[in-house]
């Protein structure tokens, strides 16, 4: 499994990302068999959120109860968690942040988040209340390295203005099909073209140049929670004759040919995951482990749709 270092921390995680946001439902023993996957995959970061499981920390609680981490175990897995949605509301009150992390903390049964991230931009965001919180949380040790999520770059400067800690990662929806990120930067300035629509701030260059860590959420998802492209040859035929080829060229399946379409790209993001099967994230692992040609990531965005002008 690829480590990448990530900038401004003394953290190296892997390029594969283990997301827990559907182990609700799932029992002790089906979490563990899918995290001891993952770490025996070479995973070694694991990504939380309060709301996730339907009631707050619910998520996290199962996670806790079910692997109840000795101290060297938890010393072997970098665990992150974001907060900041409510019902009806975004909220990044120094309350409201200083709250969830606690109850993150308490349902994880951890003494520290390897990561925090601030979850969605909160419209109205005090970037001292933000710095009051992020203080308060990085003196007493309970959070190590901060970090937002689908963040654009103007919002990160903002909380910038008040903010100590480094802001190291920001994680945003990438995948083949659902590529704004990439494609608005190929056909710049061309009036007329969808793809033209500047909808990013152009992110992806300005996280590169600022040393920001992207992680990749739904790596498969056709659109905005869309379903899944792989093996959907009714709305994406070309770009699944593409995986598929590509994947038996490189010995992988087609879902490890979608990872490795990310962790290609030079900015060396990392990719969460969301599935509950062992088998998938080995799947996803092994794609992570191959470099795809220029010409193979070239024609896969292609078969997606993205013009080339």
């Amino acid at each position: 499994m690829k480590q990448i270092p990530l900038p401004r921390t003394d953290l190296t995680a892997s390029s594969v990302i283990l997301g827990l946001m559907r182990i609700g439902k799932m029992s002790d023993g089906e979490i563990r068999s899918l995290v001891g996957a993952a770490l025996d995959a070479g995973i070694n970061i694991i990504d939380h959120a309060d709301i996730y499981g339907g009631t707050r920390h619910h998520c996290e609680a199962r996670f806790g109860e079910a692997m109840q981490l000795t101290q060297a175990e938890r010393e072997r897995i970098l665990i992150q968690s974001k907060a900041g949605i409510r019902e009806g509301c975004f909220d990044f009150s120094e309350e409201h942040l200083l709250r969830s992390v606690e109850g993150s903390l308490k349902a994880l049964r951890t003494d520290y988040l390897d990561v925090f991230l601030l979850h969605r931009p909160d419209a109205l965001v005090e970037p001292e209340e933000v710095a009051r919180a992020f203080d308060a949380l990085h003196a007493s040790g309970k959070v190590r390295h901060f970090g937002v999520s689908n963040h654009a770059p103007g919002q990160i400067e903002l909380l910038k203005t008040a903010v100590r800690q480094p802001l190291v990662v920001n994680q945003v929806q990438l995948s083949i099909t659902h590529a704004p990120l990439i494609a608005q930067g190929l056909a710049l300035n061309m009036a007329g073209l969808e793809q033209s629509v500047e909808r990013t701030s152009s992110l992806l260059d300005w996280s590169r140049k600022e040393g920001m860590t992207l992680q990749a959420w739904s790596p498969f998802q056709k659109g905005f929670f869309d379903g899944s492209f792989v093996g959907d040859r009714e709305s994406h035929p070309e770009l699944n004759d593409a995986l598929d080829e590509i994947a038996a060229a490189h010995g992988v399946t087609p879902t490890g040919v979608a990872v490795a379409w990310i962790t290609r790209h030079p900015a060396r993001m990392q990719v969460v995951l969301g599935t509950t099967r062992p088998e998938r994230v080995r799947e996803c692992v092994a794609g992570a482990g191959i470099e795809l040609s220029r010409p193979e990531w070239y024609r896969l965005l292609l078969a997606a749709g993205t013009i080339l002008p």
